[in-house]
C-alpha cells in the first residue's frame, strides 16, 4: 500500500512538474489570471458553494508561491497596460469581508509571503449578514424538516437531509437573487422567520481587522456598501452605493481605495456601461468582473476577468489553470 501511495505521489509530482513547465512558456507572459475567493473556513465547508477550508487554501497558496508570480493588483494592471507582466502572473482576490479572512486565510498568505486584495461592502461591517448567507443560515440551522414559504413557493420546501438542504438553499437563492432590492430583504427576513433562526452577526470583518489587514500589507478595494445588484437599481442609487462605500471606506483606511469589484459581477446582467463610468469617475484605477478567462494588455481594465479555483487536489487546481490561460477574451459590456 505504502508503495502505491509513493507511485502516486510521484506521478502527482510530476505532473505538476509539466504544468509548471506549461505555464512558465513565454506564451504566458502579460497574460493576466485574477482568482476569486469569499470565505476560507477553518474546517471543511459541510454546505453548498466553492468554499474552501485553512488546509486546501494553504495546499493552494504554497503552489501559487511555488510556481507563479503573485502580484498586488492594482501593481499588476498597470504592468499589464505596459505590457511588463512577468510570466505566470497572477493576483488573488477575496470578495465582501469575511471574518474569517482575516482570522483564517491572512495567516496563510503571510506564511507564504503572497498579497491579495480584499473587496469591502462596508455595510455589513461590525456585526452584518448578507442576504446570501442568512438564506443558508435559515436552511442549515431551522430546527424543522420543510419550510413552508407560501410568499415564495406554493410547494413546501424539504431540509430534512443535507441533500435536501442543499436543494432547498440553491433553490432560494437563484429565486430571490435578482428581486429588487428592498424587495429581496424583506423575502429574505421572511424566510428566516418561517424557518425560526437568527441571522449571525459574526460572519463579517470588524473595522479592527479591516486595518488589521491594511497594516499587514493587504489591499483593499470598493465593493459597495449593501451589494446590490447595481443593474436593478437607478442609476443615481447604484452611483451612491459605489461612491459611499468608497468615501467610508477610504475614511477608516486613510488612504485612496484603487480597485472595485462589481456584485455579483456578471457583465450586461449584474452591472452595464453606466456602472463602468461610476467606477471611472470615481476615480478607480480598474475594476473587476466575475466573467471567466484571464487579461491581455488590450483588455478593458475596468472589467478584467476573474475566475474560481474550486478544485480540491493539486493536479486539477494547475490544470484548471492552463485551461483558464486559454481564455482569453472574456465577457464584456
Amino acid at each position: 500500500m505504502n508503495n502505491l501511495a509513493g507511485k502516486f505521489h510521484l506521478m502527482v509530482m510530476n505532473g505538476l512538474k509539466t504544468l509548471g513547465t506549461w505555464l512558465s512558456r513565454t506564451e504566458q507572459q502579460s497574460k493576466l489570471a485574477i482568482l476569486i475567493y469569499h470565505r476560507v473556513h477553518p474546517k471543511p465547508y459541510n454546505r453548498i458553494g466553492l468554499e474552501v477550508d485553512a488546509q486546501l487554501f494553504d495546499q493552494q497558496m504554497g503552489l501559487m508561491a511555488k510556481y507563479f508570480n503573485v502580484l498586488p493588483l492594482a501593481d499588476a494592471v498597470q504592468s499589464l497596460k505596459n505590457n511588463s507582466l512577468p510570466p505566470r502572473a497572477v493576483c488573488i482576490t477575496f470578495d465582501d469581508g469575511y471574518a474569517d479572512n482575516c482570522e483564517v486565510a491572512l495567516p496563510i498568505l503571510k506564511k507564504w509571503q503572497l498579497p491579495a486584495t480584499f473587496f469591502i461592502a462596508s455595510g455589513f461591517l461590525n456585526g452584518g449578514c448578507m442576504w446570501n448567507d442568512k438564506i443558508l443560515e435559515a436552511v442549515f440551522q431551522s430546527p424543522l424538516n420543510t419550510l413552508m414559504l407560501s410568499e415564495i413557493d406554493e410547494h413546501p420546501l424539504a431540509i430534512d437531509t443535507k441533500e435536501n438542504k442543499e436543494r432547498t438553499a440553491n433553490y432560494l437563492l437563484s429565486k430571490l437573487i435578482y428581486l429588487p432590492h428592498a424587495e429581496r430583504a424583506e423575502k429574505v427576513e421572511y424566510v428566516l422567520q418561517q424557518a425560526q433562526v437568527t441571522a449571525p452577526n459574526n460572519l463579517m470583518m470588524t473595522v479592527e481587522q479591516l486595518c488589521h489587514m491594511k497594516q499587514q500589507g493587504m489591499d483593499i478595494g470598493g465593493h459597495t456598501c449593501s451589494h446590490p445588484i447595481l443593474a436593478s437599481l437607478p442609476e443615481k442609487e447604484a452611483e451612491q452605493e459605489i461612491a459611499n462605500n468608497k468615501a467610508y471606506l477610504e475614511s477608516v483606511l486613510g488612504e485612496p481605495l484603487r480597485v472595485f469589484a462589481y456584485p455579483n459581477g456578471k457583465p450586461g446582467r449584474d452591472y452595464q456601461a453606466a456602472h463602468i463610468n461610476i467606477v471611472k469617475k470615481l476615480g478607480y484605477e480598474c475594476a473587476v468582473s466575475t466573467a471567466w478567462g484571464v487579461s491581455s494588455p488590450d483588455a478593458d481594465c475596468y472589467q478584467l476577468a476573474r475566475f474560481t479555483p474550486w478544485d480540491t487536489s493539486s493536479g486539477k487546481f494547475m490544470l484548471r489553470h492552463v485551461l483558464n490561460y486559454r481564455n482569453t477574451l472574456p465577457e464584456v459590456v
